[in-house]
């Protein structure tokens, strides 16, 4: 027995809507999944690029003074981007540090890739002795220019047992000893413009970092450059802790300055030749000057470097000077007479006022001030206020 249907025709209407509604759900489904695809590839994208996030995503925490130079941290690396290099430079220089262990993928920057901790090391300022000493890193310096200048005894033991080696002079620098020592990175030095020893060997291969801690505006500025070598060694935690300790004293002792009513008034510098030389008013050494408490005379002069002033104007308002801090190179008032016979008609002159940091010296006449001072801006900002208020550190030598 046959079953029979009975089919009638169906609208053109009906048939459209019925379209309409299998487009809608196959649209919700292409939808659906194209979500779904998306937000995996996310998911996988994040979890592959883990390594390649930030684990301080604030940096200005981690560089807070220097304006010189930056440092971003990675899982397995480091991105330390150096500002000014040098006076006036206006192009940033970006390096990748790769810690050990890891294979990082030089195609992914073009910054150059250096790996750390470093072993073998050419520093070319006295400067970044302490900075490398104050981490246990002396052992891995090979070679510097002009080591005469060295005063530090831990250093200085180094070079009596040849394991430093005298590579020339600073602007001029031996490039085949260089070379023989195979360094794993430069730390060079300029003041004004890039170094033409230091390119030469750029170009014959070698990794060269510009440490521009010289043009810091503030001492702690200058001194959290200590970050600056913590990368490099792969050390940045006890950097960070030996710069805290650093900036809490030198902070506790400029809070306990300001307490005093007393402002004695500072004169600074001397002459070379007939110009008188002295800090400018928005220096890193007035910002010490300020920061004892005192009132220096050229304080509200414009510039971070130095003034270039004649005798007349020094000669005027020297008169009102209660202390001359830092007469130069100068150690005694006979070098000064020696010098220029108009320094006895300085008031500070008359009344035996005069503070210098060049009496203490290296064992091979290298001056100890210039050397650490950088690295310990709290014991030079101790130092100043022991001269200006002594009684704030009686116990302070």
């Amino acid at each position: 027995m046959g079953i029979k249907f009975n089919i009638k025709p169906v609208s053109a209407d009906l048939v459209a809507a019925i379209q309409h509604k299998i487009d809608f759900k196959t649209n919700q489904y292409k939808m659906k999944k194209w979500i779904l695809f998306f937000g995996l590839g996310l998911l996988l994208s994040c979890v592959q690029n883990r390594s390649e996030n930030k684990l301080n995503n604030d940096s200005a925490t981690f560089v807070k003074y220097a304006k010189g130079f930056d440092i971003e941290e990675f899982e397995n690396h480091y991105k330390l981007t150096i500002k000014t290099p040098y006076q006036k430079s206006e192009e940033y220089s970006e390096f990748i540090l790769v810690k050990e262990n890891f294979d990082f993928e030089s195609s992914k920057s073009n910054a150059t890739v250096i790996n750390i901790p470093l072993k073998k090391v050419i520093a070319t300022s006295t400067t970044h002795i302490p900075m490398i000493e104050i981490l246990n890193e002396e052992n891995s310096l090979i070679g510097f220019p002009n080591m005469n200048y060295v005063s530090s005894l831990k250093t200085r033991k180094l070079i009596d047992q040849g394991l430093v080696k005298e590579i020339g002079m600073d602007a001029n620098l031996n490039t085949e000893v260089v070379l023989s020592l195979n360094p794993e990175l430069i730390i060079g030095f300029s003041v004004s413009g890039s170094n033409k020893s230091l390119e030469t060997l750029k170009r014959m291969g070698l990794s060269i970092i510009y440490n521009g801690a010289w043009l810091e505006e503030t001492p702690l500025g200058r001194a959290e450059w200590l970050k600056f070598f913590g990368v490099l060694y792969d050390k940045k935690e006890l950097a960070d802790s030996i710069f805290n300790a650093i900036e809490r004293d030198y902070n506790e002792i400029k809070i306990l300055a300001a307490k005093t009513e007393t402002k004695p008034t500072i004169l600074s510098g001397s002459m070379f030749k007939d110009i008188w030389n002295l800090p400018a008013g928005e220096s890193f050494a007035a910002q010490f000057l300020k920061d004892a408490n005192t009132d220096y005379l050229w304080k509200n002069s414009k510039g971070t470097g130095s003034l270039q002033l004649n005798f007349e104007n020094i000669l005027d308002k020297s008169q009102m000077a209660d202390l001359w801090i830092d007469s130069g190179s100068y150690v005694s008032k006979e070098q000064l007479l020696n010098a220029n016979p108009l320094y006895a008609e300085l008031k500070p002159f008359k009344t035996n006022s005069i503070y210098t940091f060049s009496k203490r010296k290296g064992p091979t006449g290298g001056t100890i001030y210039y050397e650490i001072a950088p690295t310990r801006p709290d014991l030079v900002l101790k130092d100043m206020i022991k001269i200006a208020h002594p009684e704030l550190l009686p116990n302070y030598k």
